[in-house]
């Protein structure tokens, strides 16, 4: 008589299908970051080169209509599709149709140096996870990946590419995961996102790369007053993201309405940043501004700087300027948190440095990575502050964001979940048939 094993005992256990899985995920992760942490490391020593020019030729703010012109003009005849940047990122994620062009790596490399050479005030994520983004992409046809290792793929470029940028490996393996959707962490990137932003990291330190020290010397004792005081210092955070998100948006679409050809608004912009640095002797508002986000730890500083960033980073980025949002908001929350230390009785360090993350949460709308950042750059003493100024700053930010393609999986709070889906979804894809619109506009 023939004897038949069990379907369970024939099966092999699921430890060992996971072997080839982590292999397939490991040797792509670590493709990626060495591209990711490659290009972000050439990309902050040009940085910095196009900062101590600048600092050094003054006049060179002058010439930024004409730089923005040109960055618009090349952008319109070879990355028209290409421009929403980091937004197309999450959009392949959600929805995967194409390739990215690898063009979009030096596109948005040489744009950034260019804006930060002549003075716009702009910053250096968006860059960092879209040519992290577009190199991971080239991989997809070499190893003929499927639409969701394709989804996996593009999330472990982003990861590589923030982690690379700001030396924390931990928030940029948390925020490739947590930036695509409101409510919802992907999982099952988990492993290519960690990976990849690890060594991504490591790479950098490898070519050279040394980041900015941020230091909080004394972080005191959890007390219900000072709990009191981050819930309200937290609720301005996100107030002040929302705003400064929100003011990008419709600066932007301001601007596509009043001005047909494409070139023409960072030109506009451009004219308006130079003319207010020159008149009102602004320096310290342009470029990353990383000397006066280092004053904000140590000195009181003007009540107004975290204003005057903003406007300056609104009318950069509003006109076309290429960069990022995240080091700008950076300087925003550390020079607010320095003005509200001495409000709420606080040490101008500790809300300096919860500032710093908790802006960003809230216009990012990722309250973990951002909790974890600055556990990375200040210490894990700063944790419970940082944790409760930045999940504070996500609720009170709403549902709106710097990234546009962002989704809503589970609204932030309950009173929202009546109308707060639906409404994205529309925003959503009315924002996707804006771009194709605009893009059948400038041609």
């Amino acid at each position: 008589m023939k004897h038949f094993r069990r379907p369970e005992q024939t099966q092999r256990p699921e430890q060992i299908k996971l072997l080839p899985y982590m292999g397939k995920w490991l040797l792509l992760a670590l493709a990626v970051a060495a591209l990711a942490g490659s290009a972000s490391s050439f990309f902050l020593f040009a940085l910095d080169w196009a900062t101590a020019t600048r600092t050094a030729h003054r006049w060179l703010i002058g010439l930024l209509p004409f730089a923005g012109f040109a960055i618009g003009w090349i952008y319109l005849h070879l990355g028209k599709h290409l421009e929403t940047g980091s937004d197309l990122l999450i959009d392949e994620i959600h929805d995967p149709q194409k390739v990215i062009p690898l063009r979009m790596a030096p596109l948005v490399l040489g744009g950034t140096v260019v804006s930060h050479l002549f003075g716009a005030s702009v910053g250096r994520e968006g860059t960092a996870m879209q040519m992290g983004g577009a190199l991971a992409d080239q991989l997809t046809h070499l190893f003929k990946l499927d639409r969701e290792d394709r989804r996996i793929l593009l999330m472990a470029g982003i990861s590589a590419g923030f982690a690379s940028v700001f030396g924390t490996p931990l928030a940029g393996a948390i925020f490739g995961l947590e930036v695509l959707a409101i409510g919802r962490l992907r999982y099952d990137a988990i492993l290519p996102c960690t990976v990849s932003a690890i060594v991504a990291d490591q790479i950098g330190l490898l070519w050279g790369i040394h980041h900015t020290h941020y230091s909080i010397p004394f972080v005191p004792q959890v007390t219900a007053f000072r709990l009191a005081a981050f819930i309200v210092a937290g609720a301005l955070f996100g107030i002040t993201g929302r705003f400064f998100a929100e003011s990008i948006h419709h600066l932007k679409a301001w601007m596509k309405r009043r001005i047909a050809y494409g070139p023409l608004r960072p030109f506009v912009g451009g004219i308006v940043v130079a003319a207010a640095v020159w008149l009102l002797n602004a320096d310290r508002y342009i470029g990353l501004g990383i000397p006066t986000i280092v004053d904000a730890f140590q000195r009181p500083l003007a009540p107004y700087d975290f204003a005057g960033k903003m406007a300056f980073t609104i009318a950069s980025l509003g006109s076309g300027f290429k960069g990022g949002e995240v080091t700008p908001l950076f300087y925003i929350g550390a020079t607010l948190g320095n003005a509200l230390a001495p409000v709420l009785h606080l040490p101008i360090p500790l809300l300096a440095g919860v500032g710093f993350v908790a802006v960003f949460a809230g216009a990012a709308n990722t309250p973990i990575s951002s909790t974890l950042m600055a556990m990375e750059i200040f210490g894990a003493e700063v944790g419970i502050y940082a944790a409760l100024g930045c999940v504070v700053s996500y609720l009170f930010s709403g549902h709106a964001g710097i990234y546009r393609s962002q989704r809503v999986h589970h609204p932030k709070h309950h009173h929202a979940a009546n109308g707060v889906e639906p409404a994205t979804s529309l925003a959503h894809s009315e924002a996707r048939s804006h771009n194709l619109a605009a893009e059948s506009t400038d041609s």
